[in-house]
């Protein structure tokens, strides 16, 4: 195979993302799988085997065509590839982590993004492959520096004569679902109180038509309580609504699923299954900040003194409470790859960020889960004795926007952030650069920043008052104007 040359576009910070049928295809699919097996060649050594990959794939109608094509490129070049099928991503990362002889995983989705869209998430080694990692897979490609099993005509390093990784790789089908489920249960059986707690709780559970539909029907047949279940087929066309629980319009059905049947509070996953969101028993949206400051009081019960890693995005009022029960508050870049480097860094044992990601990893083992952390909000519900609107509302009041975002033209994306951060240095503000900008003032505090996985900026705001919070949405929409940008 001739070099490849990637769209500029979809090798992103921390992981992979285009348009299928413009920015993406099969053959970026196919360069991408042999310039990631060249990458395990040089890194890895597992002789006398082959090393070997996990893929799976999210319910999006091009996710089995550009599996298809991952698969043959992993295999070209000498990889073994597991394949677990269609699957949430949290699967994707258990599987790398529990099958025997495993070195990555490769999940194909697009998580909440707009159906046309897709991508992939690597992982290696039990880590997210991301940044300049990732960014390497493009250099690979673009000089077709691929790793060539048995020789031939390609420029890559060639295997030695008569090895097993002289040969291509081969394929294999997994069914990981049922040992993931018994993973699930079995870290909430081992919290306090166990399964037993949950026997009153009557929850909606809404899977969105993505892939967490199949093993969250399953989940639930295993849990006690009563459960509700609404668009579990999995289907990419999204014909419900779309898998995004960030979006409050996505929440709906759900709010209307839980009122109506007056539910104790109903649960939501993005495309891949990756995220949360959650509606309460009044029918409001509990925010991932609040999720995270009420699922921090539980950990800090078991661990005093644990590291609590939260995105830049979150409220003032999550790392706060924090430091309130005596836990370390922790504030980190958004994206799922780096809340997991810095959980790593210091050995936090729970993490989460304002898209609905929560990485628990006191008795878990630290990835993104929905449906894991939904079962452990069920617990912390139930072990308190007390609904998820009453704990939510025993948390510091606040003023704040949801996540706004507007589209700016690609090379404008970062310019303006850079913009923006000149001009508040100039005028002496503090100022908090780990991811954008956070403004901070007597006031409260604004963001502003360049999303990770579109070609979109993202502000947020948090006052203690809503004239305050009005007046700091009119610092953000004046910085953007002096940019040349508004809002819309």
């Amino acid at each position: 195979m001739k070099a490849h040359r990637f769209h500029p576009s979809l090798l992103r910070a921390y992981d992979v993302r285009g348009i299928f049928g413009e920015t993406l295809g099969e053959d970026d699919a196919h360069a991408l799988g042999r310039s990631f097996a060249t990458v395990l060649h040089r890194k890895t050594d597992v002789s006398p085997r082959r090393p070997r990959v996990v893929v799976g794939y999210d319910g999006r109608l091009s996710s089995p065509v550009l599996e298809e094509a991952l698969v043959v490129g992993l295999c070209a070049c000498g990889i073994d590839v597991v394949r677990i099928g269609l699957a949430a991503s949290p699967m994707l990362y258990f599987a790398e982590r529990s099958i025997d002889q495993v070195e990555g995983g490769i999940q194909v989705t697009g998580s909440h993004n707009p159906r046309d869209h897709n991508g992939f998430k690597i992982v290696l080694g039990g880590r997210p492959f991301f940044g300049e990692a990732l960014a390497s897979l493009g250099g690979i490609a673009a000089a077709g520096d691929w790793f060539l099993p048995g020789g031939g005509i390609d420029a890559g390093t060639l295997s030695p004569p008569g090895s097993v990784v002289a040969e291509a790789g081969r394929s294999q089908r997994h069914d990981v679902m049922p040992a993931y489920l018994d993973a699930l249960l079995g870290a909430l059986a081992g919290g306090p109180g166990g399964l037993a707690q949950i026997d009153d709780l009557r929850i909606g559970w809404d899977t969105g038509n993505g892939a967490a539909g199949p093993l969250v029907e399953r989940l639930v047949a295993r849990l006690p309580g009563e459960h509700h279940m609404l668009f579990s087929e999995v289907d990419g066309r999204f014909p419900n609504h779309h898998p995004d629980p960030t979006i409050e319009a996505n929440l709906a059905d759900l709010r209307m699923l839980v009122t109506g049947k007056k539910l104790d509070f109903g649960v939501a996953f993005d495309g891949d299954g990756d995220r949360l969101g959650v509606v309460d028993g009044a029918g409001r949206v509990v925010w991932a900040d609040r999720l995270l400051a009420l699922f921090a009081a539980d950990v800090l019960e078991a661990y005093p003194g644990a590291s609590v890693v939260g995105d830049v995005k979150m409220s003032q009022v999550t790392f706060d409470a924090v430091a309130s029960l005596g836990g370390k508050p922790v504030m980190a870049p958004s994206g799922h790859s780096p809340i997991k480097a810095a959980m790593r860094e210091t050995g936090a044992l729970l993490g989460g960020e304002m898209s609905g990601h929560f990485f628990f990893a006191d008795r878990y083992l630290g990835f993104d889960d929905g449906p894991y952390a939904a079962l452990r909000l069920i617990a912390a519900s139930a072990g308190r004795g007390r609904a998820l609107a009453d704990l939510v509302d025993a948390l510091p009041p606040a003023c704040a926007t949801p996540e706004m975002r507007f589209p700016v033209a690609p090379q404008r994306r970062l310019a303006v952030v850079e913009e923006v951060a000149a001009r508040l240095a100039a005028r002496g503000r503090e100022v908090c650069a780990i991811d954008g900008v956070r403004v901070s003032s007597p006031e409260g505090w604004w963001l502003l920043r360049a999303s990770n996985t579109q070609d979109m900026l993202t502000a947020r705001a948090e006052a203690a008052s809503p004239e305050a919070l009005a007046r700091l949405v009119g610092e953000i929409d004046t910085e953007l104007a002096a940019s040349g940008v508004t809002r819309g």
